[in-house]
């Protein structure tokens, strides 16, 4: 949870939008506004934690961070993380302008994609850090000219370049090799975070297309139709992410929440175990344990019939 300079003896208190306002200089109108748009109660008394959300808020504003990516990391949030229905009270929120991030256990998390930042990835989209090049057209000299943009591309990801900069290495490495997927799966990650899911959805399904074999275009791609409500296509994608690569965690993990929103409570099971045979000692294996309990426990009492 945020820490917040306010005495524990007040934390049980009641506040008013005028108190509220006051004790963090924000204004009324812009209170209201968040109100409207639903990240805070619509009452005119706030809680403690109510404040706490506020602070993260305004926190984020002040990082120009959009409200609709604010909503995005929230929904994600509370779609990724059981248990959590008030993310901006309950969790360390922050954001640098560029990417809202949150402390899940220890670790840093990118808060809309589910990406860890730090040692295990269990990421709702992912980047690719090497050019996947299946085609055998084209001379080497393109090819070399394709993957020196791929890298450029990732040099300037990395190194915080205007987007614009980003998409343009890329793209040129696109243009001079068409099959080179991990450029269009890039850019597919790019175009998501950036909002534009028709975009990425273009470019996860030409990378799918460029190497039909690829598990990585098809779990990104599963990840964005899970995101847009779509689980038969998000279930279709993970599943050949899956008999690409038996292996691969972060398929299990996401697969086993589609099949928990589906009811599908004993492939959500299987998959939960598979997850936790490939990751048992991570923080989201903590998750997943609970998960995974959960499940057996409803089973259990399915199975009295109580």
């Amino acid at each position: 949870m945020l820490e917040f300079d306010v005495p524990a003896n007040l934390a049980k208190q009641a506040y008013t939008r005028e108190d509220v306002c006051r004790m963090l200089g924000i204004s009324g109108p812009q209170l209201r506004g968040w109100q409207r748009q639903g990240f805070l109660p619509s009452s005119g008394q706030f809680t403690f934690s109510d404040l706490i959300a506020v602070k993260t808020l305004a926190k984020l504003r002040e990082n120009r961070v959009p409200p609709k990516q604010i909503a995005r990391a929230l929904a994600s949030l509370k779609r990724k993380l059981s248990g959590v229905e008030r993310p901006l009270a309950e969790l360390r929120i922050v954001s640098d302008g560029k990417t809202i991030t949150v402390q899940v256990a220890g670790q840093k998390m990118e808060a809309i994609t589910g990406q860890l930042l730090f040692d295990f990835e269990t990421s709702e989209l992912r980047s690719v850090k090497t050019l996947k090049d299946k085609s055998d057209a084209g001379a080497g000299v393109q090819r070399a000219q394709a993957e020196h943009w791929f890298q450029r591309g990732l040099a300037l990801e990395e190194a915080g370049a205007p987007i614009r900069e980003v998409i343009e290495a890329y793209r040129k490495a696109v243009e001079l090799n068409p099959h080179a997927a991990g450029a269009l799966v890039n850019l597919g990650t790019i175009y998501y975070h950036m909002g534009k899911l028709a975009d990425a959805e273009a470019h996860y399904q030409a990378a799918v297309k460029a190497d039909p074999r690829y598990p990585l275009a098809h779990f990104n791609a599963g990840n964005l139709y899970d995101e847009r409500g779509e689980l038969d296509r998000a279930r279709e994608h993970y599943q050949t992410a899956l008999r690409l690569d038996p292996a691969y965690a972060d398929a299990h993990y996401n697969i086993a929440l589609l099949y928990e929103k589906t009811g599908d409570f004993l492939k959500a099971q299987h998959h939960w175990k598979s997850y936790l045979k490939l990751d048992p000692a991570s923080s989201w294996a903590q998750i997943a344990r609970k998960q995974l309990d959960k499940l057996r426990q409803a089973t259990i009492v399915r199975g009295t019939g109580k």
